[in-house]
């Protein structure tokens, strides 16, 4: 019974299966048919005849290829789970360099707008996915689409016979159009995960390129925090030292002629000392914490949630440190998602948890804020992401407007 109450759903699922991808693969070649249409009617008497269909027909294929590609890989994700990969290069981000120039992932331009043209212009017509996709659109319609028309042409040959009449080839063509409907679509499948997953080719160029925006991120990146240092150094620590200095050569001129106010300015410079000993370890603690160093992740992240202005719990199953490049990003990105949250989610509380999944390792931050939070282009969790991207990690937000907002970064770590 089960077996007689499946097939019919099975029968209409794969009917309609069936037609889609009879549909979506001859998009292409009926643009081609009409351009041979319309050069026939023009005639070849007509010197402009072949010029028309032949502007047809490689401006509807170049149009029609990537939704074509699209739309394949969305069916066969949604019929059978399997996703392919689209492969197409990516725009990266456009930032500026300490020489003026704009890098965009292939040039240096001089201002941003050509920087973002030369960029789109390359990756629209320069990546080689494009002809992955011509070769597909190629195929497809001689392989998997004239297998899926057989159960639409079936059915319409039927509906024709029925109108004749011609019962016999009505029945024969309902039986061809029942029994290959479940099957008719499936070629669709193999073609699409062989011809349009990215090749090793692809995958290497794709990683190049990523691996140049980390590049071009980190460069700026420690430019900007050696700025920091510099300021840091300057308006603090500096500037005290240089006073403590002050009041040194001042309070030994008058050790002789009044002691009493040597003794004041050297406590004053006493107490600048202190103040200059306790903005170094801040600044030393924003580049490099020591608990970080000397006791790990967890115990650093512990103490970075005494500090935090929310009312912070932290878990944490880390049965042995971590390397050290991977406890920092971890550190640092828990620190920044900490202080976005106080700061712009309006958050009271938060969860912070670590654990490891085989050869990973796993950092949810979660908050009770009040959500919307996205990786927009040029903001903190953009920048997170390509900083964790550096280590093949990823970044996860999970932030509905009224809260909650989760975060986790996974990032591979083979010492676990």
């Amino acid at each position: 019974m089960k077996l007689r109450a499946s097939w019919p759903a099975r029968a209409a699922a794969g009917f309609l299966r069936s037609c889609a991808v009879a549909a979506v693969s001859m998009l292409i070649p009926a643009v081609w048919a009409v351009s041979v249409a319309w050069g026939i009617r023009w005639g070849a008497a007509n010197p402009w005849s072949w010029l028309g269909p032949l502007v047809l027909t490689c401006a509807g294929t170049l149009a029609l290829t990537r939704p074509v590609c699209r739309t394949f890989r969305f069916l066969v994700a949604s019929w059978t789970g399997t996703v392919v990969p689209a492969g197409y290069r990516q725009a990266g981000p456009v930032t500026q360099l300490s020489t003026g120039y704009w890098w965009n992932g292939f040039s240096y331009e001089r201002t941003r707008r050509d920087a973002l043209m030369d960029q789109s212009r390359h990756l629209r017509w320069k990546d080689p996915a494009n002809w992955r996709d011509l070769r597909f659109c190629a195929i497809v319609p001689f392989t998997a689409g004239l297998v899926a028309a057989v159960s639409p042409a079936a059915a319409a040959a039927a509906v024709l016979a029925l109108l004749s009449p011609s019962p016999a080839v009505a029945v024969l063509g309902v039986v061809v159009a029942v029994t290959t409907a479940p099957y008719a679509w499936r070629p669709a499948v193999r073609i699409t995960v062989r011809f349009l997953r990215p090749t090793p080719a692809m995958a290497l160029a794709g990683r190049v390129e990523e691996l140049t925006a980390q590049r071009a991120d980190t460069t700026i990146a420690q430019a900007a925090e050696i700025r920091r240092i510099e300021r840091d150094l300057h308006d603090g620590a500096q500037a005290r030292l240089v006073a403590l200095g002050l009041a040194l050569a001042t309070a030994e001129k008058l050790m002789e002629t009044d002691p009493d106010q040597a003794r004041a300015l050297l406590r004053d410079a006493r107490a600048g000392a202190a103040t200059s000993l306790t903005e170094l370890r801040e600044l030393v603690r924003g580049i490099s914490p020591p608990v970080l160093n000397e006791r790990g992740l967890a115990d650093a992240v512990r103490a970075l949630a005494m500090d935090s202005p929310l009312e912070t719990v932290v878990t944490a199953d880390l049965p042995r440190r971590l390397d050290p490049p991977i406890e920092s990003a971890l550190y640092f990105g828990i620190a920044e998602l900490l202080t976005n949250a106080a700061k712009h989610a309006a958050a009271t509380r938060a969860h912070v948890s670590l654990t490891r999944q085989d050869t990973s390792v796993t950092a949810d931050v979660e908050d009770d804020g009040h959500g919307g939070a996205h990786a927009s282009s040029g903001g903190g969790l953009s920048g997170l992401r390509r900083r964790l991207a550096a280590f093949d990690g990823s970044l996860e937000i999970t932030s509905p407007d009224g809260g909650p907002t989760r975060v986790r970064m996974v990032l591979p770590c083979a010492s676990l």
